[in-house]
């Protein structure tokens, strides 16, 4: 991303304002719920859709943010001797992040991300990870290459500890 590209973008709560229709990131479920989901949702109170705002007002990229709980159960070893023996941990699920097929390779996914993990980690809800689904092999290796962790049982299945995502920050 060029600096003065960078500098005019901006991430803003989706609202009415944001023309959807035109979004396409070549994964039509991601579109899908873009167009015809994310509204409601937001509505709902059941996930946060943020979305990355070009110069001339597309959207270039979205991500939504949503409370979640992991069984203790779920995490690796490892990390579980870390935490209190509590059956739900609690964490921050990044549901979705998509950008449009006209603005890949600029890097508007790693920039979405840090949003993401930044806006996460600046909540007061207390929040030990920040989990992510991938949708395929490529997302998956996407979040790997970001320090995310595969759960033991559910490769697809990735978290990245909010101390760690604190030290991003520092």
């Amino acid at each position: 991303m060029t600096g003065s590209t960078e500098a005019s973008l901006r991430v803003e709560v989706l609202g009415p304002q944001h023309g959807k229709n035109s979004f396409e990131s070549g994964a039509e479920p991601l579109d899908r719920y873009l167009r015809l989901q994310a509204g409601q949702d937001a509505r709902k109170n059941i996930a946060a859709p943020f979305v990355l705002v070009m110069p001339d007002g597309a959207i270039a990229g979205y991500y939504t943010l949503s409370s979640t709980a992991v069984s203790v159960g779920e995490w690796p070893a490892q990390t579980v001797r870390k935490l209190p023996r509590y059956p739900l941990i609690p964490a921050t699920l990044l549901g979705r992040l998509a950008v449009d097929r006209r603005q890949h390779g600029r890097g508007y996914g790693r920039y979405l991300l840090a949003d993401a993990l930044l806006r996460s980690l600046r909540s007061e809800i207390a929040s030990f990870a920040v989990v992510v689904d991938a949708k395929d092999e490529n997302a998956r290796r996407f979040y790997e290459r970001e320090s995310f962790l595969p759960f033991p049982d559910q490769p697809m299945r990735l978290f990245r500890p909010m101390a760690d995502i604190a030290e991003l920050f520092e």
